[in-house]
């Protein structure tokens, strides 16, 4: 049986010693995230989606959220400190991040940025995010998450 290839999450993870579980489903191409927690059995409201803006002052920021809702720009905005964010358009993905879309995650980027997670996850033991490559989530403690990464949790759904 082949070794499972880690990605730069699961690196960070380790590296922090952040307990972490790994999920995988099949997949050769973007689904969305709803899908993605159907294959795995999981509960969207437990699986996030990785969203990544650049604001007026150029800064680029990662927004995490339940797959199922959708991103208020007006209250991501005010969450960072900007007049005004924009999502990232999906060609300039791997670019600014190093991941490709469906598989982008908050940790292992080329560059750490701001992370704003929704806050209903404060409150959870456990949630999904992208293990950093497509067909891959990882199962872990919001909370440490939001502390490994010098995040913050606040409302940024419409």
């Amino acid at each position: 049986m082949a070794k499972e290839v880690k990605t730069n999450a699961m690196r960070f993870l380790e590296q922090k010693k952040i307990p972490y579980e790994m999920k995988s489903y099949e997949c050769d191409e973007f689904i969305d995230g709803i899908t993605v927690a159907e294959k795995l059995g999981q509960d969207p409201a437990y699986t996030f989606k990785t969203l990544v803006a650049h604001g007026k002052s150029g800064n680029y920021y990662c927004f995490l959220l339940p797959v199922a809702e959708e991103l208020d720009l007006k209250k991501a905005a005010k969450s960072v400190g900007e007049k005004s964010v924009e999502l990232l358009h999906v060609k300039d993905i791997n670019a600014v991040t190093g991941y490709v879309r469906g598989g982008c995650t908050p940790i292992g980027m080329k560059k750490q940025f701001m992370t704003v997670i929704h806050s209903s996850a404060e409150p959870m033991e456990n949630f999904f995010i992208s293990g950093g490559r497509i067909g891959t989530q990882i199962k872990l403690s919001p909370t440490a998450l939001v502390n490994a990464i010098r995040g913050k949790f606040d409302d940024i759904l419409m």
